[in-house]
């Protein structure tokens, strides 16, 4: 079974090796914490996250932002791929929610951002994530559709969206823009 938690202190050292791992830009997804240790993860890294979720210590600019893990319980590993299935829950991606949208949002990035580790990817994980993270977002995002963007090179991206739900609204040369209703 597959679960969204948001980023907190109880799974510091899963979030830590997960977080750290991501490039720097995989496909879009920005991570300022790429290569981060343990303890400026601890110090600095996860303390943001928690405070921007809470609308605390943003930027100029900034909306509040919630980053969660997608977590598997660890029944899910091994179906269908010929890995060992793993009997306690790991992290396999992040999905970001912003909580609202500013001019910068709605015609950039928009509400959501996603990450799915390589190894966890074209297994439907996703898709699944991005159907968790809808839930969440009804009960915060105060629009009436969430704003999605995808480059135009990633198209699994894209399908992702379109499986959720999502309607290409435009797209440009950087990108497809998506908008999921609420």
């Amino acid at each position: 079974m597959l679960y969204l938690k948001a980023a907190n202190t109880d799974d510091i050292e899963a979030e830590h090796r997960f977080v750290a791992a991501i490039p720097p830009d995989e496909n879009g997804f920005q991570n300022a914490f790429s290569g981060i240790s343990l303890e400026e993860f601890r110090a600095d890294a996860l303390p943001q996250m928690i405070s921007w979720s809470q609308g605390r210590n943003l930027p100029q600019g900034f909306v509040p932002e919630t980053f969660y893990f997608l977590w598997d319980d660890g029944r899910r590993a091994g179906t269908g791929t010929g890995a060992e299935l793993q009997h306690s829950p790991f992290i396999v991606g992040e999905m970001r929610l912003r909580h609202h949208l500013c001019p910068a949002l709605e015609r950039g990035s928009g509400h959501v951002g996603q990450f799915i580790q390589k190894e966890f990817r074209g297994r439907g994980y996703c898709t699944e994530g991005l159907r968790l993270l809808i839930e969440q977002a009804r009960g915060i995002v105060p629009e009436k559709e969430l704003y999605l963007h995808c480059n135009l090179d990633n198209p699994a991206s894209l399908r992702v969206m379109l499986k959720n739900g999502g309607i290409i609204h435009h797209k440009n040369g950087d990108g497809y823009f998506v908008r999921i209703k609420l």
